[in-house]
């Protein structure tokens, strides 16, 4: 049985709070370009027809959808997350777009899923593993639960490489994020964004830490001059 720190039930209680909110402020302050790089990470997997995929931190099921999307109507998709107003709000988008029988959603942390071993062969999570307090033991059982030859893709907020559009890049996302954010739901919540991104593991130092899980072949893909990052691994044969 996993218990939540204390800082990880904060985290979760920061998200139930802007869950109505979550997809229309996603929109807004990335300004649509959130959508092209979900649409990336899914391609990475290059998976079969009939593969089997965990969404973990699915939040309302925006990649969720986009596996289905991209792979068709003989992919299963579990859908993971330890906050259960984003499930709730999941829910009907996800029968709107008349993917219920195809993507089954589960409340429970990336720390502890409560899933066999070398079920997937595919993992994903898209910004939700600087939100995994224990984020080593995350990691652990993204690859406990990939199939041999299976492979994660992680979509994740970076600090941008050039240093003239990382100066307008935190002063937007320092500045501006927060008080955009703050009209629409609760400020805070954007106060945290850029603050859980800046405390982040670089690039190389995140890489390690999928190594240590077990992942091999790895390498990262930075989107939109650096804003985000994709980093893959396959698990062993």
């Amino acid at each position: 049985m996993f218990n939540l720190s204390e800082k990880g039930r904060g985290i979760r209680e920061m998200f139930d709070a802007i869950a109505p909110r979550y997809d229309l402020l996603n929109r807004l302050l990335s300004l649509g370009i959130d959508r092209r790089w979900r649409t990336f990470a899914v391609r990475q997997l290059q998976l079969k027809e009939n593969g089997k995929v965990l969404d973990i931190a699915t939040g309302t099921g925006d990649i969720a959808l986009e596996i289905v999307r991209q792979f068709g109507s003989k992919v299963e998709v579990v859908g993971v997350d330890f906050t259960q107003g984003m499930l709730v709000h999941g829910l009907p988008k996800i029968a709107a777009a008349g993917a219920a029988k195809q993507i089954h959603l589960v409340n429970a942390p990336c720390e502890a899923l409560p899933l066999s071993n070398t079920l997937f062969n595919g993992v994903t999570i898209a910004f939700g593993i600087r939100n995994v307090v224990e984020r080593q033991q995350g990691l652990n059982e993204m690859f406990r639960v990939l199939k041999p030859g299976g492979r994660v893709a992680i979509l994740e907020f970076s600090s941008p490489t050039n240093p003239f559009f990382n100066a307008i890049y935190n002063f937007y996302f320092r500045r501006l994020l927060p008080l955009i954010g703050g009209l629409f739901s609760r400020r805070s919540a954007y106060q945290y964004l850029p603050d859980s991104v800046l405390a982040f593991p670089d690039r190389e130092t995140f890489k390690g830490m999928m190594s240590q899980a077990g992942f091999r072949d790895l390498r990262h893909f930075d989107l939109t001059f650096g804003i985000a990052t994709v980093y893959v691994g396959d698990r062993p044969l």
